[in-house]
């Protein structure tokens, strides 16, 4: 079993920073629109699911000896009214730009990328646990 690490750490009320192992890292707010400089979680699950899958998608397409001039991903989810606020679906539009890529075995790849490479769409089902731990200030 390969683990992955981060470590999400708080800079304000609102704002957070996750870094890896390698020292890369992501910036995270929870503004309202007005004052977002930076993803919020939910967005980074659509970033990730959508990047996930798009470079699967692309390396197959390559594999195919198909030309990739272009590659985009609109991901949109639509989130639960209640607490938490889950998405319910998610739906990503794949737009690849290609002079020799056809419909049919682009959608092949996508399907593949999405419902079987991609690590972060079968993540979203992961058993989930935790434990809690409390440091006292000196």
């Amino acid at each position: 079993m390969a683990k992955r690490n981060v470590t999400v750490t708080m800079k304000d009320d609102y704002e957070y920073e996750s870094v890896n192992p390698s020292g890369n890292k992501v910036s995270i707010d929870m503004y309202d629109p007005d004052k977002k400089q930076h993803q919020s979680p939910m967005d980074l699950v659509l970033s990730a699911v959508a990047s996930c899958a798009s470079v699967d998608a692309v390396l197959m397409m390559k594999k195919k000896r198909k030309t990739v001039s272009g590659f985009t991903v609109e991901a949109e989810g639509d989130r639960d009214e209640g607490i938490p606020a889950y998405y319910k679906n998610i739906h990503m539009k794949f737009i690849l730009t290609s002079p020799d890529a056809t419909e049919k075995e682009f959608a092949k790849v996508i399907k593949l990328a999405v419902d079987k490479y991609c690590s972060v769409s079968a993540s979203l089902n992961a058993e989930i646990t935790y434990s809690s731990e409390v440091k006292k200030e000196a």
